[in-house]
């Protein structure tokens, strides 16, 4: 396959970058680097544009005859979204719409959406599946719902095929230490609780003690990025084959409180780490895990990295890297 990877300098898109080829397929990746690394790109064809250039997707699609195209370039801080809407529609939404418009015209039907939890809103029930209704609470969900019910009606008018993947919390990194989360700010649990260990933060800070969980603290569904990756490929192969339009929850299944986190993360890095409590965060659900039987039937996925000491283990050895060659 030829596959155009957009966000590809990315966490997400980079490691996706890397099955590609390792897999034997031919990639092209467009990234702006607002937020990615070129670095990160670990070969095949790089453009460093932007999907806001309607005339680069245009050039872009006519000098290359892509199988399908996948899409991680997409903000995803919820709480700048709440500040800064504008910003996360005209990129999450309105970005896409450029995209999707420059596949449609071009004649390339085959679109792999990464999509999020965060549309499900707060939950009525967990875990939470497929049928769970859609009701985001802030900017960045509301985008990513927008773009998928977009993608049902294009289905219908251009017959553009899709599938759409709502992962929980990536995590982890690539086996081999050579990739890994490199957000800034960077705000996922993991690595801030690495970064403790590892000595790059003096602390890591816990927002709320009191859920009604097993130890007060919030629970998630952590799912490992190689994992996630592998998915979008066997997404993609099933449209190849004349799949449906379709999407999936991908998750672990199985959720860990804030405290387990860090109570695996010490056993992984035989480091301590110390811990700050602070007051909840608005909006914070209690428990966010995921059904991904779905997932398992239609996609035949299953995660190779479910284990939560494993996925802190990945990063760590990220961590430690970055400590090595950043001092």
């Amino acid at each position: 396959m030829k596959v155009l990877v957009v966000g590809g300098a990315g966490y997400i898109g980079s490691h996706m970058v890397k099955l590609l080829l390792d897999a034997g397929h031919r990639v092209v990746t467009l990234d702006n680097l607002e937020s990615g690394h070129r670095d990160a790109v670990s070969g095949g064809d790089f453009l460093h544009g932007d999907l806001a250039d309607r005339s680069l997707l245009d050039v872009l699609f006519t000098q290359h005859d892509f199988d399908g195209v996948m899409h991680f370039a997409s903000y995803i801080q919820v709480g700048e979204s709440v500040r800064l809407p504008g910003k996360y529609y005209r990129n999450n939404f309105s970005n896409t719409l450029n995209l999707l418009d420059a596949m449609v015209g071009h004649d390339v039907r085959r679109f792999i959406f990464s999509s999020t939890a965060a549309l499900f809103g707060e939950p009525n029930y967990t875990p939470i599946d497929e049928a769970h209704p859609r009701q985001p609470i802030n900017p960045y969900g509301v985008s990513k719902w927008m773009v998928e019910r977009v993608l049902a009606d294009y289905d219908l008018a251009h017959g553009l095929k899709s599938v759409c993947l709502r992962y929980f919390n990536a995590a982890g990194a690539h086996p081999s230490g050579l990739l890994g989360e490199r957000h800034d700010p960077e705000t996922h649990l993991i690595p801030l609780v690495l970064r403790a260990a590892s000595g790059r933060l003096d602390a890591i800070g816990v927002f709320g003690t009191d859920y009604d969980t097993i130890d007060g603290t919030c629970i998630r569904d952590y799912v490992h990025v190689v994992d996630l990756c592998t998915a979008h490929l066997l997404a993609l192969e099933q449209l190849l084959e004349g799949g449906a339009s379709d999407a999936f929850n991908l998750g672990n299944g199985n959720g860990f409180s804030v405290r387990e986190v860090i109570d695996a993360a010490r056993r992984v890095t035989q480091r301590p780490i110390r811990v700050t409590e602070l007051d909840r965060r608005p909006g914070d659900p209690a428990r966010l895990v995921a059904d991904a039987n779905r997932a398992h039937k239609e996609l035949d996925w299953r995660p190779q990295y479910a284990d939560l000491e494993v996925i802190l283990a990945h990063a760590w050895a990220r961590e430690l890297q970055h400590c090595t060659t950043e001092g």
